[in-house]
């Protein structure tokens, strides 16, 4: 599993020109299901991604977790994040989930995530989407399993 978490001021998404998520301050979370995940793989990525220091205490320090803020999550998926581009000019994607494993590990992290009483909006699995944000810092970062 791979995430891209990027924390943000807002952040949207939408399909077919409609706006199907959003949140304000928090984190807009991209999420790539590899084959070898599994459900204790999702519970460990949740809890990180729930308890990971990523925002400013008053000290300025990141210091502070999406739990401590009250913050939202926008969780999208993009399996293109394990993308393979290292020969030729076309990524392979051999590395990904197939669609229908995916799908349901994707679902189980979101409900991990909102079990952590954070509020989280997402995109539609599996469909073409604009995601727009407004990346605080900018702060960015690549969380994996194993």
């Amino acid at each position: 599993m791979k995430l891209v978490v990027q924390r943000v001021l807002k952040a949207s998404v939408s399909v077919d020109r409609e706006i199907v998520g959003s949140i304000k301050e928090g984190l807009c979370v991209f999420v790539a299901v590899a084959p070898t995940d599994t459900p204790q793989t999702i519970s460990k990525m949740a809890q990180k991604l729930c308890h990971l220091r990523i925002f400013s205490d008053t000290a300025g320090k990141m210091n502070r977790s999406l739990s401590d803020t009250g913050g939202e999550a926008l969780i999208i998926s993009q399996f293109t994040l394990l993308a393979d581009c290292q020969t030729g000019r076309r990524p392979s994607f051999a590395g990904a989930g197939d669609p229908v494993s995916a799908k349901e590990l994707y679902l189980q992290f979101v409900e991990q995530v909102k079990s952590f009483g954070i509020p989280v909006q997402t995109g539609i699995f599996g469909a073409h989407m604009v995601v727009r944000l407004e990346n605080d810092g900018p702060a960015t970062f690549l969380l994996e399993s194993a």
